[in-house]
This record gives structure tokens, C-alpha cells and sequence, in this order.
């Protein structure tokens, strides 16, 4: 997706607070409501950064991941879509895999010992071996935009409302979750993280990250993080905040944007 001016969430919500949630009604978690109850109101968190680190602002940040010390990253746009591995101290990215040149990348998980990259548009998702060597290709309907796992599934966003559930060998959707902010379905959702059987999301257009039940699709609740942009010097091509990870060592999640040029490491206080 190419970035466009960042808005609050909250201004954001009301803008598609009467969109419907997507998804295969047959197999959707909706959000059960009562006319006379009070819908959930997602808490606002505050949090801490604990340390910054330099960041390519050639990589336009689709999809970013921690694992077992080393951090992955999943990049966008056509001729300039990777997966690759950043160098934490100098900012310096190791290309593990190159899309064809007509691909835009999107989100990447690891999942077992194959890690999966989706494609924006072109509704495949590359599949590779720990090493980058691709093994296949799957393709999936709609669109691309964030993917995670929790050891046993795929969970997959398009931009929409709705996060799917999904076989990881096909596909198939298993199971559509709605996600809805205070009682309103939640547009344009994007990179995702797993933590402690809880989604983390991206939401397009804004500097917050929102923590999801998937169990119920309700954002429990979120962080706002547009002072991060304030530290961003000599960075007139950062566009939207893009980029979840999460270090289960010291319990601290990365986060970044797409051309940012700083990578920060944040403790969220819940």
C-alpha cells in the first residue's frame, strides 16, 4: 500500500465506524452485541522508548519480525520487494529473497522452519526455507497486507475489518474475526504480530498499534505513537508507521515505518 498523511485512530474510527466487518458469514467470529449493553472501550496504553537504531530508508516496511536474535524485515513496492535481515547496530540489510519485479511485498511470519512472505495484489503468498530458498508459492484470495501465526495457524489481514483465520499448507479460510474498536468495526488493518496469544496490529493511516482478542475480534487496547516522529531527523520520505515485532526475552516490541530511518524498541505499559 503506499503511504498517504497519517490521522488518529480515533479520527480514523469514526471515519468507517459504519463499514460492515468482511468475511465468509458461514465461518465468521462476530462481535456479539447487546442494544443495551455498553461495548468495550479499548484502554489506552502508554509506553516508554528504551532504545533507538539506525534504519534503511530504502526499505519501504511491510512486515517486520524477531526471531531467535536476529531480526527479519518484509519490504514493498515493485522492483524493491525483499526479504532480508537487518543488522541492528548499523542499519545494514542482508537481501535473503527478491520478488519478481511486478511483486509488491507485504507481511512475513515464521512458521515452523519455512517463513511466508504475501504480495499485495498478486495473491500469492512465497513460501521459503530458513535459509530464503523458496519452496512454493500459494495463492489466497483478495488481498495481501499482514500475516502472523500462533505455532498452529496463519492469521491474515486484506485492509479491511477482517482478520482470517487460515490453513497454512492452503489457505482455506478457517474462520473470518471481526475486529471492532468501542463496538465499531476497525478498517484498514495491517501488519501483525502474535503475543502471548493476543494480535498486535497496525492500523493504515495512523501511528497507533492495537491489541486484539482473537477470540472475540475486541482491541483490548492500543498505543498511540506519533511522538516517534518527532524523532525522526532528516527523513522527509518516512510515510506511515508500519512494523511489529516483539522480543519474548525482555518483553519489548520494534517498531518502525515505511523509509523510516530509526527503528525503535519500545516498553509498553499496560
Amino acid at each position: 500500500m503506499i503511504g498517504l498523511k497519517h490521522v488518529n485512530i480515533l479520527t480514523l474510527l469514526v471515519a468507517v465506524a459504519l463499514m460492515a466487518c468482511g468475511g465468509a458469514k458461514s465461518k465468521s467470529r462476530e462481535a456479539k452485541t447487546d442494544a443495551d449493553a455498553e461495548p468495550q472501550r479499548a484502554e489506552l496504553y502508554d509506553y516508554s522508548v528504551v532504545k533507538e537504531y539506525p534504519h534503511a530508508t530504502e526499505s519501504y516496511t511491510q512486515g517486520l519480525e524477531y526471531k531467535d536474535g536476529v531480526m527479519w524485515e518484509g519490504t514493498g513496492r515493485e522492483r524493491h520487494s525483499h526479504l532480508q535481515r537487518i543488522d541492528m547496530l548499523s542499519g545494514r540489510v542482508d537481501i535473503v529473497a527478491s520478488l519478481p519485479d511486478d511483486e509488491f511485498g507485504e507481511g512475513i511470519t515464521h512458521f515452523r522452519d519455512r517463513i511466508y512472505q504475501l504480495t499485495w495484489l498478486s495473491r500469492r503468498a512465497h513460501v521459503y526455507d530458513l535459509s530464503g530458498k523458496e519452496i512454493k508459492t500459494i495463492a489466497y484470495r483478495g488481498e495481501g497486507w499482514g500475516i502472523t501465526t500462533d505455532g498452529s495457524n496463519l492469521y491474515l489481514s486484506d485492509g479491511t475489518s477482517t482478520i482470517r483465520r487460515v490453513d497454512p499448507e492452503t489457505f482455506d479460510t478457517l474462520e473470518s474475526i471481526c475486529v471492532t474498536f468501542d463496538g465499531a468495526p476497525l478498517d484498514l488493518i495491517n501488519e501483525l504480530e502474535w503475543v502471548d496469544g493476543h494480535i498486535w496490529a497496525n492500523i493504515y493511516l495512523t501511528d497507533a498499534i492495537v491489541e486484539i482478542d482473537p477470540k472475540t475480534g475486541i482491541v483490548l487496547g492500543y498505543v498511540d505513537l506519533p511522538d516517534l516522529r518527532l524523532r525522526l531527523k532528516d527523513n522527509p520520505e518516512a510515510e506511515a508507521c508500519n512494523g511489529i515485532a516483539y522480543n519474548p526475552a525482555t518483553g519489548h516490541f520494534y517498531v518502525t515505518g515505511k523509509q523510516w530511518n530509526r527503528l525503535f524498541e519500545i516498553e509498553i505499559k499496560k
